[in-house]
């Protein structure tokens, strides 16, 4: 079969090893135990299913306390009050001042991470990606408890961030700590920390649906029940949560809003393109600003009150770019702001946070960037109808469209942002523009950034790939029966097994390009394997060669069905270091129908890939 047959010798029966249980090395590695009952998948999808029950509602109150502990360290520092009312801190009165309360903030988050945990540094997004991807989706406890209060003191101290990227992070931790609790896979902990991250997304923004596309595109790459199922159920209960203790309208109210369709449409299509170009510019300004701060001459734990110092002095000419900013969001959605306040809080957002969070601070990513980029929709639509009077462009529709697009381009999850603009709206209206719109700006950014996204940038540079994009696996669309080879090598059972090394010796076509050979009794039935391992060990036993090569085989045979798919006989030749398997009949186990090596599991890779690449004639060819 592979170089040797692991497999007990037995009494000739053949094994479809359908089954087969975890346990643990000494790494805490999962193992397969061969021959051994795990339980049914559907029994691990109702445990899983059940767990995201409590991390649902679990998420949807720590998003719940993490919002209030936002209210209540900005009352704190800016209104020097004692109260957990979500108030907006660009109505203090502190004059100058001012500029000292984000370096506060700073200087707490320094101490943060250097004496508590680094993970709490960034968004939030890209250390939840790193965690399923190196960490075999493991978060320490301490991530839970540091990561919400930092980004809270970060936020309230003025920081220009959203809520979303920590209440991610943090549900995600929720997810895997529940994991690490119960006996569950690598994989299953994964799924439970989308869970909670999905949660987490659901219950800040109220948008259920976005909770769950998130996960997909950003932290699971897959769309399985496995999956899906524990997901709805954590975002919805979270998203129930956020109802109970917050309302149940959209996270922005939005007015009645005519998107122009379709006399708008080439507007749009150039709004994609600057929403794209927008996308690459805020990865690429961030990233330039960590790199800047790597070359800083100080301790890293001074890192965020310098970057807080910069913030201090932008937020004093602009008040608007202090803290999460969910009223300014308000009013450019809602068309209440100019064109010169708009091009101004675009631009001063925009600086504020990659200084503040390119310092190394805790902090999320969407909701500064959703105010800039809707700043940048509602001017373009402002500009465009000074230019083109007749236009009649709505600025709340194209500032809409624009922060789903820029997001979506920058993150590389533009199907997440397409439907969360439109649930934060609820108007069907926005689909048609937002679509457009977004897939532009996505292609743009693919142009700038090919390889990477403003939440996989840091990982790039750890050295971690990430593989954004995910298809169906071809090895599970064919079917064993398409690729075996229907010749399979056969050996009689009393063959001797010095006969049988003079003709590989001799370069026997029958025999000498195989490193396996199936044996046959006299009825022609299956009776077990022998690999070029076999033979070896059984001249070492009789130089003679005297044995038979039944004698010398494998007889405990794992065995595959012309009808199951390759990605099941690849699963067994894993499971069990075998480089190849019989193919026999379902209801006459022991009728051999082909034979399934490497080279038949690599013939479907191979057809996938001439499919990808290799060109066929058109008709304009024939007619040439």
């Amino acid at each position: 079969m592979g170089s040797d047959q692991e497999t007990k010798r037995g009494n000739g029966t053949l094994r479809n090893d359908q089954s087969a249980e975890r346990s643990s090395d000494s790494n805490g590695r999962g193992l397969l135990i061969p021959g051994a009952v795990a339980p049914p998948a559907q029994f691990r999808m109702v445990l899983v299913s059940a767990l995201s029950v409590g991390i649902g509602l679990v998420a949807g109150v720590v998003a719940f306390s993490l919002y209030k502990l936002i209210g209540l360290f900005t009352n704190i520092f800016f209104f020097h009050r004692f109260s957990t009312d979500f108030t907006s801190a660009r109505f203090h009165h502190l004059g100058a001042w001012v500029i000292v309360i984000p370096v506060i903030g700073g200087i707490i988050v320094g101490f943060m991470a250097k004496y508590g945990t680094p993970k709490i540094k960034g968004h939030g997004i890209p250390e939840a990606m790193e965690a399923v991807l190196i960490n075999r989706s493991r978060i320490e406890p301490r991530v839970a408890i540091l990561k919400p209060i930092s980004a809270a003191i970060a936020i309230g101290t003025g920081g220009p961030f959203g809520a979303e990227g920590p209440i991610i992070q943090t549900g995600g931790a929720v997810g895997s700590l529940v994991g690490q609790i119960f006996h569950t896979t690598a994989s299953e902990r994964k799924v439970l920390l989308a869970c909670g991250a999905a949660a987490g997304m659901s219950a800040t923004f109220n948008t259920p649906i976005a909770g769950v596309i998130l996960a997909i595109e950003l932290l699971l790459f897959e769309f399985k029940s496995r999956s899906f199922i524990p997901l709805v159920i954590a975002s919805t209960l979270a998203t129930a949560v956020h109802m109970q203790l917050l309302g149940t309208g959209p996270m922005f109210e939005v007015g009645k809003v005519d998107f122009g369709i379709p006399h708008a449409l080439p507007f749009y299509l150039l709004l994609g393109g600057i929403c794209g170009l927008a996308a690459v510019g805020f990865s690429k300004a961030l990233y330039w600003i960590e790199d800047q701060f790597e070359k800083l001459p100080v301790d890293h734990l001074w890192w965020p009150a310098t970057g807080a110092l910069g913030l201090g002095v932008i937020g004093y000419f602009v008040p608007r770019v202090l803290g999460v900013g969910y009223d300014t969001i308000g009013d450019i959605l809602n068309a209440r702001l100019g064109l010169e306040l708009l091009a101004i809080v675009m631009i001063a957002k925009a600086v504020a946070l990659v200084v503040s969070l390119g310092s190394g601070t805790s902090g999320g990513l969407l909701a500064p960037m959703f105010m800039s980029s809707a700043a940048l929709g509602g001017a373009y639509a402002l500009l465009m109808n000074r230019a083109f009077p007749t236009a009649s462009l709505a600025p709340g529709a194209f500032a809409l469209v624009a922060m789903g697009a820029v997001f979506g381009a920058a993150s590389r999850a533009t199907f997440t942002f397409i439907i969360f603009a439109f649930e934060i709206t609820r108007d069907y209206n926005s689909v048609l523009p937002l679509m457009l719109v977004s897939v532009i700006a996505d292609g743009v950014a693919m142009l700038f950034m090919p390889k990477s996204s403003i939440m996989t940038e840091k990982l790039a540079r750890r050295g971690l790939s990430i593989h954004q994009d995910y298809e169906a696996d071809v090895l599970q669309q064919v079917m064993v029966q398409e690729t075996m080879d229907r010749e399979a090598p056969i050996l009689v059972a009393d063959l001797r097994i010095g006969e049988l090394a003079d003709r590989i010796a001799r370069h026997d076509p029958e025999v000498s390009h195989h490193q396996g050979m199936l044996v046959v009794d006299r009825e022609g039935k299956l009776a077990g394997v022998i690999t070029r391992g076999d033979i070896l060990r059984a001249l070492d036993k009789d130089p003679a060669g005297t044995l038979t090569v039944l004698e010398a085989a494998s007889t405990h045979v794992i065995v595959t069905y012309p009808d199951e798919s390759l990605s099941e006989a690849s699963a067994k030749m894993l499971r069990h270091n075998i480089g190849r398997l019989p193919v026999v009949d379902r209801k006459e186990t022991q009728r051999i129908l082909g034979y399934l090596g490497r080279h038949g599991v690599m013939a479907a890779r191979l057809r996938r890939l001439e499919e990808e690449h290799v060109r066929e004639p058109g008709w304009i060819g024939r007619f040439r």
